[in-house]
């Protein structure tokens, strides 16, 4: 064997996928466990109803369903397929549904995926049953279809056995050995088993697992009710399992498959029914298996209605066999990948669905392997993406039943945490109620994104209003305060920003080596780095102010650049979030100067990209001069018991230059407008800083730092960049683009430039579009809207701005 003694837990659909992967890899000393009786071991791959829709607004998570659909097509058990693939129709009844449809298509066609949108007719015609007076059109994507999961695990099982894989089932984990924190084997009611690694695929018992060695899960077992019909006259004769394609009538959370001569039909409209993974019955003492329970029928009445006005033929039918199937949900909608920073060994594929499974194991296994997964961007899936407080029972429990509620709900790219709220507010809250903050939420913060106090500062300007669905949670005090910062001085909230602390002998030699900036430099200076992967891959990009000889603070994106730091650190050096203690107010525009000085004349002198400690009135403060919005002034950084004194002391002294509050709508405008850079949004772990436009942050003559090698291979390869685009109205982002009528890239951030008059758009395009004014467009929906590839930055390309 190449590689560590390996242990699955769980011989679902991932933990089978895994032990393939692995195996195939040259990783044979692997054992999968599993409680149940294999093939079907009674979790919820065994009740699966197994469709596999591709389309999704997460660029990763299509993928995995592509390689999926791509893996089980190509695979057969005893001459049977794996994968029917039948193709996949979702329909709209209502024209709110039928746009959705459209930008469902959108994130398909940017992810490469064939789809598109037909009409009533061409529904009816690929599934005759359809009531055609009540389809408004459906979304076709020809490469979807039905996973028969059972077959599928005993199929990849087969071949990770035949390298010399050990299975075995009817083996309960009953504990997780560990020593020194590092796992060293698993305890099952048969015996301890030695493990180096130790992978959790237990699925809707994965909490329960990972108690055993302490990791607190974001996962909740939640019941699904899945029904099926007795056998259709329409359907008689039907030799088959499966002909036409799966359906899915989102608005009214069902979805629909045909099983022979009946439809099973699956439905999300119920309230959440949630199950503590402690509770989940025990192989033998299950009536049915331990991942079913009852069905409940006043639970399902409104599904079947709903099911009966779509489908003519249920409307005579009768439900024969029912259920209520148990599924992992998770807080984001997203998986659980990678290993536990508290427990070395200890790794997690879980709340893996069978649309994603063999593109979860496969990135996995490339994890495992070669330290890193190739074929995948995995930050949004890592496991260690959440702060404490998304940890908490509660809070998980409360996040995993709205997400059941909104599965096929139509969400909107703003669309903002519901309950609970607000948990995590910043010292300056309650002055910016009274100024009536319209808040959103992003990682539990409340987060301004404008100020009702400002609606009286739209008249007489110039701000176009998007369309209906770019116009949700949209103001036009949004335009209105980007235009003031530009013209005057405004206040930023930026407490939100992940700042932390990095210090001891040895700070700045760490930091040298991975980050790719120079950042041992003199007391004060201010370096924008990025963190690479060793494939020279980006990781995030962070400010780094050096504050003492041994102390810096790092302005960072989250929890994953935190975990990278901490499992980097050195002995002696001491790596902490101080996020919570602090607070950050930025203040910009191009009287920023005459609102801080007399409060803080020691600034006099401050320099761009330098920080000072100083006193802002009676607030001591970290003052870096840096701008996120492309104008003059600072992030001021402070304890957060004297957060509300500086904003306080900020807002008295700039009463007389016009000093107002701005949000997050005109923050994203502005920095857009600047083409500032947003990490997992407009870069992530798949580009390198060349393609990103960031070539000027990684500095090859300071030394070797992480993926230094790597990078310098990848600056003569650059076939793809991310780009700026004008046009004439608002997207979002996701969006697909065109060029000479195909599509070649998609949108990753974009806004109205409220001071430039234009939309903007920033997209990964071919190298060979990036000629300024070449012309594309924008898929929007139904239409195309005409955009043109522009030079960046569009404001302020000389800086004169910014270094005042």
């Amino acid at each position: 064997m190449t590689g560590a003694r390996v242990v699955i837990i769980g011989a679902g659909v991932v933990g089978a996928a895994l032990a393939d992967e692995l195996s195939a890899r040259g990783w044979t000393d692997v054992i999968v466990v599993d409680q149940g009786s294999l093939p079907a071991p009674g979790g919820s791959t065994s009740h699966a109803p197994g469709l596999v829709f591709q389309a999704n607004p997460s660029k990763t998570m299509t993928e995995m369903a592509r390689y999926t659909v791509e893996k089980l097509a190509a695979l057969e058990l005893d001459g049977e397929p794996c994968y029917l693939q039948v193709g996949g129709l979702e329909v709209a009844t209502t024209p709110d549904r039928l746009a959705e449809l459209h930008r469902r298509c959108g994130w398909l066609t940017s992810w490469g995926v064939e789809a598109r949108v037909i009409d009533p007719d061409e529904c009816v015609a690929m599934h005759p049953l359809l009531d055609r007076d009540v389809v408004l059109g459906g979304l076709h994507t020809p490469t979807d279809g039905i996973a028969k999961a059972v077959r599928a695990v005993e199929a990849q099982l087969r071949a990770a056995a035949d390298r010399g894989v050990r299975v075995l089932d009817r083996h309960e984990v009953t504990g997780i050995s560990t020593e020194d924190g590092r796992v060293t084997g698993v305890v099952t009611d048969h015996g301890e088993l030695p493990a180096d690694v130790v992978v959790c695929c237990a699925g809707i018992w994965g909490p329960k697992v990972a108690a055993m060695v302490g990791v607190p899960l974001p996962l909740t077992p939640l019941a699904h009710q899945l029904a099926v019909s007795d056998p259709l006259p329409a359907l008689a004769g039907h030799d088959r399992e499966a002909t036409r394609p799966i359906l899915r009538h989102q608005g009214a959370d069902l979805y629909l498959r045909e099983r022979g001569e009946s439809l099973a039909i699956g439905y999300y409209g119920h309230d959440p029914l949630p199950l503590d993974a402690r509770d989940i019955a025990g192989v033998d003492e299950a009536e049915v298996m331990p991942s079913v329970l009852p069905f409940t029928e006043h639970d399902f009445a409104p599904g079947w209605a709903d099911a009966q006005a779509l489908v003519p033929a249920l409307r005579e039918a009768k439900i024969g066999e029912a259920m209520n199937g148990l599924f992992s949900f998770t807080i984001d909608g997203m998986p659980l990948m990678g290993e536990a920073r508290d427990v070395p060994g200890f790794w997690l594929a879980e709340a893996v669905w069978v649309t994603h499974s063999c593109g979860v194991a496969k990135a996995l296994a490339e994890w495992l392997v070669d330290g890193r997964s190739a074929s995948f961007d995995l930050h949004e899936c890592d496991a260690n993406r959440f702060w404490p407080h998304q940890l908490a029972p509660d809070f998980v429990l409360a996040k995993n039943k709205q997400n059941y509620v909104e599965v096929y709900d139509a969400l909107h790219p703003l669309e903002p945490m519901l309950e609970p709220r607000p948990l995590r507010t910043s010292p300056f809250y309650e002055r910016e109620r009274v100024l009536g903050a319209v808040f959103l939420e992003a990682a539990g913060w409340e987060r301004p994104h404008w100020y009702e106090a400002n609606a009286a500062l739209v008249a007489g300007r110039d701000i176009p209003t998007p369309d209906d669905w770019a116009a949700r949670w949209w103001s036009p005090i949004i335009g209105a305060e980007a235009q003031i910062t530009r013209e005057r001085v405004a206040l930023y909230d930026m407490t939100s920003l992940t700042r932390i602390e990095v210090s001891g002998r040895g700070a700045a030699a760490f930091l040298q080596g991975v980050t790719t900036g120079n950042v041992d430099r003199s007391v004060g200076t201010v370096t924008y780095c990025l963190l690479l992967g060793e494939d020279g891959g980006i990781r995030s990009d962070i400010t780094v102010a050096r504050l003492g000889p041994d102390e810096f603070q790092i302005g960072a994106n989250g929890p994953l650049d935190l975990d990278l730091l901490l499992r980097e650190a050195p002995e002696g050096v001491v790596v902490r979030d101080v996020t919570a203690g602090t607070c950050c107010i930025g203040v910009w525009g191009p009287l920023a100067r005459e609102v801080v000085l007399p409060l803080a004349p020691d600034l006099a002198d401050a320099r761009y990209f330098r920080g000072k400690r100083v006193h802002v009135g009676t607030v001591p403060v970290t003052a870096l001069r840096l701008s996120y919005v492309g104008e003059l002034g600072w992030e001021l950084y402070t304890t957060a018991d004297m957060g509300r004194t500086l904003w306080d002391a900020l807002w008295d002294a700039g009463r007389e230059y016009g000093i107002i509050a701005a949000g997050r709508g005109a923050f994203n405008s502005l920095r857009l407008e600047k083409g500032y850079r947003s990490f997992g949004t407009d870069m992530t772990f798949e580009h390198d800083p060349w393609e990103a436009g960031l070539g000027f942050a990684v500095k090859l003559d300071k030394g070797g730092f992480t993926g230094r090698d790597a990078v310098l291979r990848r600056r003569d390869d650059v076939r793809r960049k991310l780009t700026c685009l004008t046009l004439d109205e608002t997207v979002l982002g996701k969006e697909p683009v065109f060029a000479d009528g195909r599509p070649v890239g998609y949108v990753t951030s974009a806004a109205y430039g409220y001071t430039l008059g234009r939309g903007i758009a920033y997209a990964w395009l071919p190298a060979e579009l990036l000629t300024a004014g070449q012309p594309v467009e924008i898929g929007w929906f139904d239409r195309r809207i005409p955009a043109v590839v522009a030079q960046e930055p569009l404001f302020d390309p000389k800086m004169e701005r910014l270094r005042g």
